[in-house]
């Protein structure tokens, strides 16, 4: 099976000040919805990627994107904020279509890999054998219910904190944690007896 390698260097870790601007700015955005057009400007491409990157088709991840956008207007009088970016709250709504879109299709999961990735993953394995188990973990990643490859991708793939991570998948930042532990230590046995 052949891995595609997407380089994605997403800005999510904004300091508290571009928060804080942001927060004044979907506040206004509240009261004059033609404010919300510079929001979506500077969030469409974070949340494109976002989409991408589960489905690796350009024209499903458009139309996923609108829906999100759709939603995220229709509702921007629901936001609340809670001390993070507002993309977070978007990427929620984004991960939230994005299953409905999987289980209204019953198409497979796209999986991306990059060796960098991987090394996270197989802490335990020398650098120059990661390359060889690309395939395995792969196929591994693949057999995964889809909300916890997609724990696995925010985490280690996207590199986002868990504080972020909880509020997209709306859950508690503890619950996470345990969610990838367990996830992790699922797969540790399975990587480890499918190579001898």
């Amino acid at each position: 099976m052949k891995t595609i390698a997407v380089n994605i260097n997403p800005h999510y870790h904004k300091t508290d000040a571009q928060i804080h601007s942001e927060y004044k700015l979907i506040e206004e955005a509240k009261r004059d919805k033609e404010k919300f057009r510079p929001i979506y400007n500077k969030h469409y491409e974070i949340v494109f990627r976002f989409i991408y990157q589960r489905t690796g088709d350009e024209i499903i991840a458009g139309e996923i994107v609108s829906e999100v956008f759709y939603k995220a207007l229709k509702n921007l009088e629901k936001y609340e904020f809670r001390g993070l970016p507002f993309s977070s709250w978007l990427l929620r709504i984004a991960h939230n279509e994005t299953i409905k879109h999987y289980r209204k299709t019953s198409k497979s999961r796209v999986v991306k890999l990059e060796t960098n990735h991987l090394y996270e993953l197989t802490y335990e394995e020398p650098e120059n054998q990661i390359e060889e188990l690309k395939p395995l973990l792969l196929k591994l990643l693949q057999n995964l219910k889809l909300e916890d490859l997609q724990l696995i991708e925010m985490r280690f793939f996207e590199e986002r904190p868990f504080k972020e991570i909880a509020e997209i998948l709306n859950k508690k930042e503890s619950a996470v944690k345990m969610k990838l532990y367990r996830i992790l230590e699922k797969l540790k046995p399975l990587l480890q007896t499918k190579q001898k």
